[in-house]
Parts: C-alpha cells; structure tokens; sequence
C-alpha cells in the first residue's frame, strides 16, 4: 500500500483529494495546521492519520516527515495543496502580507517536497502534485500576491520535474478554476453569478473534479508525465 500525504486536507478540494486517494488504495495522511477536528474525523473516515504541521515553519515540516518515515517508511505520493488567499490591490499589500502567502503557497511547497523526495529518490519511485491556481496562468486583479505565488507553484513544478526525472519522480501541477470551496465562499451571489457566465461550461467546479485529475496524476497510468500544468477550470482559462 502507497503512503500519500495531502497538505492543507482538512476541508475543500484537500480532502476530496485525500479521499479520492484513499479510494485508490492509498493510506493518506491528512496535513492540518489548525483545523485538527475537520482533519481527524476525515482521517478516521478514510482510515487514514492526521497529521499537524505548518508547512510554513521548516522545523514542523521536518518533524512531520520524520513522523512518517518511521511509521511507513516515507511519503510515496505528495500532494502540496495547503494554501492561503488574499484579496488586496498591490499598493494596500503589506510585506507581511506578501511573505505569509508566499510563505504558505510556494515555501511550504518547497520545505514539504524538499524533505519528502530523499525517500523518494532513494526509492526512485515517487509522484509529486502541486496545486496552483488559474491565476497563476494568467494573474488576477487584486490578487497579485496570491496569483504571483501560484505562478511561482508553477516555475516550481517544471524545474524540479527535470532535476527528479532520472530517479522516477513525476511532478506535475493542477491548475483549478473557480471551485466550490470555503475560500471562495466569501463571494457574494451577483459575484459568483458573473463569474458562472465567464465559465464555457457553465457551472462552477466541485472539489472532487480536481480530486479526480490528481488521482490520475499520482497513478501508473500517468507515469510518463512530468513537468505538466493541468488546468481545471471549465474552460476560463484556454
């Protein structure tokens, strides 16, 4: 049975992600940070574990690693999803803001994969996913933080599938669209109404829609794909 950790799992398209895996046959951790009762009622549900770390904080990463080395020999399969958003124009940004979702979106990625490929690589065997966003495709207006940091996702994803290739490490990157989640809960009904009529297909995207290209991204039937961006989005973003 593969080991898989899901950062960031505890709601949204992170647990539909966690589920789906499990589904596949897969024992999934479910990273949180701080919402531990979402996360262990998911855990028991999928007969998988909870895990908490701040993908953030390195020392917390390393801790969780370490924790699952010892456990089940090491991560097989990496899904970075953990990420923040922020609706801010550019100028009424802080520094602080800037460096908390880069610290989430594209560090955590970083520290995560980091210390989850030495296995990995010693195996040569393993999948890594990273889930960006459209925006960081095409950026958007007064999210210049957010879709900065998932182009990083981006940049990210296809450099280190190059350096992993040789030791059977795929890395690729899901791109979703506007999906019905808690982040996006906040919008008002004209707002999301207007952007249903930007979407070709006409509807906004569930969480298990991504789950289930992640799921095929992570499964021998994708093993010679590598570097991609696979966007979900419904059509917006062609």
């Amino acid at each position: 049975m593969k080991t898989a950790l899901v950062t960031g799992a505890s709601r949204g398209i992170g647990a539909a992600i966690a589920k789906r895996l499990a589904a596949d046959g897969m024992f999934v951790y479910v990273n949180y940070s701080k919402s531990r009762e979402a996360a262990e009622r998911l855990a028991v549900e999928i007969g998988g574990k909870a895990i908490c770390a701040d993908v953030s904080c390195e020392t917390d990463v390393k801790r969780m690693i370490e924790h699952i080395t010892t456990e089940r020999g090491g991560v097989d399969i990496l899904v970075n999803n953990a990420g923040i958003s922020m609706i801010k124009m550019l100028c009424d940004t802080t520094s602080e803001d800037w460096d908390r979702i880069f610290g989430v979106n594209m560090r955590g990625a970083y520290l995560v994969a980091k210390a989850a490929m030495e296995k990995m690589v010693s195996n040569k065997y393993g999948r890594i996913v990273n889930i960006s966003s459209m925006w960081g495709e095409v950026g958007a207006s007064c999210e210049v933080a957010y879709s900065a940091s998932k182009a990083a996702l981006i940049g990210f994803t296809k450099a280190l599938a190059k350096e992993l290739s040789l030791s059977g490490i795929t890395v690729n990157c899901v791109t979703p669209g506007v999906i019905d989640t808690e982040m996006n809960s906040h919008f008002y009904d004209d707002v999301i109404a207007e952007l249903t009529e930007e979407i070709p297909l006409g509807r906004i995207g569930k969480p298990e829609e991504i789950a289930e290209v992640v799921s095929f991204l992570c499964s021998d039937s994708a093993k010679y794909i590598t570097g991609q961006t696979v966007g979900v989005s419904g059509g917006m973003i062609i």
